[in-house]
This record gives C-alpha cells, structure tokens and sequence, in this order.
C-alpha cells in the first residue's frame, strides 16, 4: 500500500505522561503498514517540552513515519486536543487512540481497510484488550470496562468528513468521559451507522492508581449530565437505563439519621442509620463480587462504598444545575 499523501492521520492527545506516550508511539512507528499512508500528530494538552522533545526524538529515529506535535494551550480536557490535533490531520480517516495504549502491529492498516471495506459507514469502533488478572480491584474492572464499551477514543476510527459535519467533539466535555459517546450518538444521528473494526486491536494496560481513586472517579459523573441532556433517549438506553436509586436511598437514610439525631429522636435515626449500615453493606458486597480480597484492597473498598453514594449525587446535582436539565 502506497500513499503520496496520508490515507490516515493517527492523533493522540496526551497530558503529562511522557512515559506512556513514548510507549505508544513505539508501537506506532512498528505499525506493519506503509509509513507514507499514515500520519501520527500528537496533541499536547499540557504543553511540556519534554513532550515536543520526545516527538522531535522519535522523529528523527524514525524518518520514514511522518510525525506532527502541536502545543494545546488553548483548551482544557482531551476533547478539545483531540480537535486541534484533528484540524492538523490530512488524511481522510482519524484514527484516535490514548496516550496509554499499545496499538498492535495492524491496527492502523485494518482500521483503515475496515472502513474502506465499507463505505456506508461514517465510523468504526476497534476493540480494545485490557489485561487483567482472575480476581481484579475495583480499579482494575473499571478499566476493563473499556474492552465491552461501544465506541472509546482509545481506539476509533472515523471519516474526516463526517467528523467535520459534526463540528468534532464536544469541547464542554473537559475530562476524559463521554465525549466519545457524544461523538457516536451525534455520527449516529447526524451522518450514518457507525460500525465495527474487530481486528483493529489496541491494547490498555491498568494504570496504577491511588488508594481511593473510585471516589475521586466519581467527579466524572458531572460529564453525565451534559450527554444525558444532549441525548437524553440514548443516554437512557445505552449507558445507564436507571438512575442510582441504591444511592439516594443510602443518601436519605444518613439523611434521616442525621435529623433523628439532631431532634432527639432516637428511634427514628436508629432505625434510619440501620437501613443505611444494611444498604451500604450490600453496595460494598456486589462491588467486592469476584474482586480481588486483599486486605487493602478489602479496607479501599469499605471506605469508599461509604463516601461514593454521597459524593456520585454531589456530582450528579452539579451537573444538572451546570447543564440545566433535570438528570438524576
């Protein structure tokens, strides 16, 4: 396969992560592939000089792969890199990728022949692998959550004019959480079915992550409001059918129990503390269903079953008075 221009621009955004972007590229530059028929730009959110330097590096080791750097200094989140990196892009498909993966030796080439192989599509959705051991932590499942997710930015492809005539991804969306699947339901709704590229494989390792990361996760949920509002009938069908009534319950018998206490009524905030140590329990125990039972990771799970449920409707209230509609 021979290109005088790039049939496919890669673009990556990426924030600090100088380690795992080199990790990446590597893998880029080892792509089985002509290097004439594809680009790769890396959009840098966090403007670091040791990003431009590790680009201009590889670029000299590897004269043969076109590389492109842009600073970002303009927007906040991977959405909007995403966007700069793309309006670089002079290939007629953006295959978007994560700073954190490892692209296997074809995925560039069969993401690109799964869209040529069917022109009806505006896009195509790779699949993603994410190792984890027999018993993972609550960390570990959330990223493996990737590998069954319908359309992820570590590992799409989609038509550069079907992405122009969306005007791109939602820049609102300044963290790494639903701007992809904003981006599907608008390619959806607005240009054409979005399919899938299954040998276009790309592989997530876990990340190591701090002592109670699932409750700093849950400022994320803010995001959720903004694609129910934007889509609120998918959002619905798609990503959670429900809202977290397990929640709110928990939320209201501390709630109760906490007026109980306050008013002096102390059978009433028994009772109220019972149902929410009941509740609580039960989330705690689907969570640790076929998880990892180390002591720490046992302790994590404990501490943060008792503070998600407030801190999620926290989330959940801000991005409904953020965003102006009535998500619960």
């Amino acid at each position: 396969m021979q290109a005088s221009e790039p049939l496919v621009s890669v673009v990556i955004a990426t924030y600090r992560r100088a380690a795992l972007l080199k990790r990446c590229l590597l893998a880029l530059c080892h792509q089985r592939m002509d290097a004439r028929a594809f680009e790769i730009i890396v959009a840098d959110d966090g403007c670091e000089p040791a990003i431009a330097a590790l680009v201009a590096t590889l670029a000299a080791r590897y004269r043969a792969v076109a590389f492109r750097y842009t600073a970002v200094p303009a927007t906040q989140g991977p959405a909007g890199a995403r966007n700069a990196g793309a309006r670089l892009a002079r290939g007629e498909i953006l295959a978007f990728t994560d700073d954190d993966t490892i692209p296997s030796p074809d995925w560039v080439c069969n993401g690109y022949l799964a869209l040529a192989g069917a022109p009806g599509w505006c896009a195509a959705a790779g699949r993603v692998v994410v190792p984890t051991p027999a018993r993972p932590t609550d960390h570990e499942r959330d990223t493996a959550g990737l590998a069954s997710a319908e359309f992820v930015t570590a590992n799409c492809f989609v038509r550069r004019a079907a992405f122009d005539r969306v005007g791109g991804f939602d820049e609102r969306f300044t963290r790494a959480w639903r701007e992809d699947s904003d981006l599907q339901f608008r390619l959806e709704g607005q240009v054409g079915p979005v399919g899938r590229a299954t040998d276009a494989v790309v592989e997530h390792p876990v990340r190591p992550a701090e002592w109670g990361a699932s409750a700093r996760a849950q400022a994320k949920v803010f995001f959720d409001a903004l694609l129910y509002k934007k889509h609120p009938l998918l959002y619905r069908q798609r990503i959670r059918r429900v809202p977290p009534w397990h929640y709110y319950a928990i939320v209201a018998c501390a709630g109760v129990a906490l007026v109980g206490v306050v008013a002096g009524a102390a059978q009433v905030a028994a009772v109220a503390a019972a149902g929410w140590a009941l509740l609580t329990a039960a989330f705690c125990a689907r969570r640790l269903r076929g998880a990892s039972w180390r002591p720490r990771h046992v302790c994590e799970m404990v501490a943060t079953s008792i503070v998600i449920p407030p801190l999620s409707l926290y989330w959940r209230l801000r991005g409904a008075l953020a965003f102006r509609t009535g998500f619960l």
